[in-house]
């Protein structure tokens, strides 16, 4: 099994041997100790699951669940804890965790458990995008915003938008995007961009959390709007 893992755990010695483990079992992990790192990664970046910790410093792992899911209402996610209250596996259970797994445990055991979530995952799972309450469904080639109508693109305005959503807070300049997207840089692929710019701004108005800036000389940026 493959996937791209966020792990959350603020146990140096305990998140290498995950990490370590998991990477040699095909995994792409990437591992942070903390909520806010753990927050700012994931409005820049999609996963196929997070391994939350729950006790974390600044704030827990519940909570962290809590605010991404205001960004990415529908990322999967299991916790890893030293709690075993019934309660408190109740309470993570709630918020939609695939599943709890209490320390100590064993990596192996986990692997398993990943795959198998993993595993349904795919079964039912419609290829999408979301960043905030912005959902761009890559096999269809659709987008929605903010739970209104879903939108048709073509296949240029797509890669567009897929390309603007998977760098967000990150300024793109134009000769980066045309190089990336269609391989080359003239005025008039400079024009035909700006076009398709416009009509994302456009687009985007619906939006309560995102907005796209123009950065003077530079290019643009994708940015969450700060209440």
């Amino acid at each position: 099994m493959e996937g791209k893992i966020l792990l959350i755990e603020d146990d140096a010695d305990l998140g290498v041997e995950v990490q370590w483990y998991l990477e040699r079992s095909g995994f792409h992990v990437q591992l942070v100790d903390d909520g806010d790192k753990a927050l700012m990664l994931s409005k820049k970046q999609n996963f196929d699951l997070l391994l939350v910790d729950v006790q974390l410093p600044s704030f827990d792992g519940f909570e962290l669940v809590k605010r991404i899911k205001v960004l990415k209402p529908g990322f999967r996610f299991l916790f890893l804890t030293a709690r075993n209250a019934k309660e408190s596996c109740i309470a993570g259970l709630k918020l939609g965790a695939e599943d709890y797994v209490t320390k100590p445990f064993d990596t192996e055991e986990l692997l398993w458990r990943m795959n198998n979530i993993l595993a349904r995952g795919k079964e039912k799972k419609i290829e999408e995008l979301q960043i905030a309450d912005v959902v761009l469904y890559c096999s269809a080639m659709e987008v929605r915003v903010n739970g209104g109508k879903t939108l048709r693109l073509t296949a240029r305005e797509f890669e567009v938008w897929k390309y603007l959503l998977q760098n967000l807070d990150r300024v793109l300049t134009r000769e980066e995007i045309l190089n990336k997207l269609w391989g080359e840089s003239d005025y008039f692929m400079g024009r035909s961009l700006d076009v398709f710019i416009s009509k994302i701004r456009k687009v985007l108005l619906n939006s309560n959390q995102l907005k796209i800036e123009t950065i003077y000389k530079v290019g643009f940026i994708t940015r969450l709007i700060r209440n």
